[in-house]
């Protein structure tokens, strides 16, 4: 194009309406060359490039552009709303099949109400879906409900109160004070077991070995009802932690003993028991039977019991264990520490058998001590693997002691021989020793494998009965220990006689 006419295009522009002056110069060239071209198909009423060709009074192009935008913007819409309309016409058409006609609010309820219904299915869902309360589960078939268990037992159960005398000395850069007699309080639990007053607890609530004290001054029971009565140790045995008590009363309420040995491990288990003194009398506990016949070590003693997660406390031995029938299956004994290494342990109780127990409580009535318990008459300590190795003896238990006439003596085992296997059942432990021989009773003979000088020896050991703790003729009924003289001369290639230091012992 020739400068004129681009000069006569300003000129154009500067007298236009249009919004295309507010562009850029090169964006009006653009646009106006657009406009030139458009009008040149139209006809030609006056010479071209002259100046009533693009007057104000000239139509314009770009309002015609702009009807036909909003043209093709109402036809969009016009068809987004048929659209529209169609699809709700459709939702009424589906929600009102039955041709009743409902409201905005009544459609509103309607939602509302199908999506409680969707609630309503998800809850049915859940329901079918939901397993039984353990509680149920872990009952047996023949099961009370747990309140009726509860209501049956509390006549049965006791508060135990035993007091000892405790006498003490203190020693003092070797000066020691005159003895101190002070008083000590026990408390536990025991349950009733026949209507003349026979009540059973622990032996470790009425016999006092930590400190020394023996058997309390007195003890008392206590029953739901708050009354009252003065109890007599009858008997007790340690080894098995159980003791009976008597009260002068008749027309009680004894427990209904059940079957321990139908107990099944995950069975339903309720602990009834006053944990912390009697502020908490009677309180009920339940959970399952972890596990059966568990060996473990109470206070020295290898006992096998119940495991099981009923919480139980301090306060709560001697107490009841019962089924989910309310029968009496086990007597709570102990309770796992509270910490063990650097973790908590909770969960962890455990109860004597009551089916174990039943001799042990009828020879305490009746014996006052418990018979046929077979005896070896050997003292001895465990021989570790570290000791093994070092002192290059075999692992076993090493014989620190024997009692003079005892079975052991009598059989010509001795002082410083190493136990290897009973009745070819290799021991490590006393635990193990004692839960060989209590298989037995006396009267049986059981055969030792002893380790002595490098040699293994056998010894027919003939078990015999337990003396009675309460005969009172020390002179017939003690026996003396026979030990290994601490001044004898070390055996020659005796490869444990530094083990037998007595240094270390």
């Amino acid at each position: 194009m020739s400068d004129n006419f681009n000069e006569y295009n300003s000129d154009t522009i500067d007298n236009s309406n249009s919004d295309v002056q507010q562009k850029p110069h090169y964006d009006n060239y653009y646009a106006d060359t657009v406009i030139q071209s458009e009008e040149s198909a139209a006809p030609q009423t006056t010479a071209p490039g002259s100046y009533a060709y693009v007057s104000e009074n000239a139509p314009k192009p770009k309002k015609h552009k702009k009807h036909s935008f909003l043209k093709v913007v109402a036809f969009i819409l016009c068809l987004g709303i048929a659209g529209v309309g169609s699809v709700q016409g459709y939702k009424i058409y589906r929600d009102n099949k039955d041709g009743s006609g409902l409201s905005e609010p009544e459609r509103e309820e309607k939602s509302s109400s199908a999506s409680k219904d969707v609630e309503l299915n998800y809850s049915d869902d859940a329901e079918e879906a939901d397993m039984p309360s353990i509680i149920s589960i872990a009952a047996r078939e023949d099961a009370k409900p747990l309140p009726d268990i509860v209501d049956s037992i509390m006549p049965s159960v006791v508060g135990i109160t035993a007091n000892f005398e405790v006498t003490q000395t203190t020693t003092f850069f070797g000066w020691e004070s005159d003895p101190r007699t002070s008083k000590m309080t026990f408390t536990g639990t025991g349950f009733v077991i026949s209507e003349d007053g026979y009540i059973v607890t622990n032996a470790h609530v009425v016999y006092d070995s930590e400190y020394k004290s023996g058997e309390p001054i007195d003890v008392s029971v206590m029953f739901s009802d708050e009354s009252e009565y003065e109890a007599k140790l009858v008997a007790y045995d340690v080894e098995t932690d159980i003791a009976v008590l008597k009260i002068d009363q008749t027309g009680l309420t004894p427990a209904v003993i059940g079957n321990s040995d139908d107990l099944r491990v995950g069975e339903l288990v309720i602990a009834v028991g006053n944990p912390l003194g009697f502020e908490l009398f009677g309180s009920v506990t339940s959970g399952i039977v972890s596990a059966l016949n568990r060996n473990i070590s109470v206070n020295g003693k290898g006992m096998s019991l119940i495991q099981t997660d009923a919480a139980i406390n301090s306060g709560n031995s001697g107490g009841p264990l019962l089924n989910s029938c309310g029968q009496v299956i086990g007597i709570n004994s102990a309770k796992m520490s509270s910490s063990y290494g650097s973790g908590s342990v909770e969960g962890l109780g455990f109860a004597i058998p009551i089916t174990d127990a039943k001799k042990i409580i009828d020879d305490l009535i009746n014996y006052k001590y418990v018979k046929d318990r077979p005896q070896h008459g050997i003292t001895c300590i465990d021989i570790s693997e570290s000791l093994s190795r070092y002192f290059n003896i075999p692992m076993g238990l090493w014989i620190k002691n024997i009692e003079e006439g005892s079975a052991a003596d009598l059989a010509g085992i001795e002082v410083n021989d190493i136990i290897l296997d009973v009745d070819g059942e290799t021991v490590k432990t006393s635990e193990e020793l004692n839960a060989i021989i209590n298989k037995h009773k006396a009267g049986d003979t059981v055969t030792f494998t002893i380790y002595r000088r490098g040699e293994d020896l056998e010894f027919d050991v003939t078990l015999q009965e337990t003396d009675n703790p309460n005969e009172k003729d020390d002179n017939s009924k003690k026996k003396e220990e026979k030990h290994q003289p601490a001044t004898a001369a070390p055996r020659e290639s005796d490869p444990y006689d530094d083990f037998l230091n007595p240094f270390m012992f």
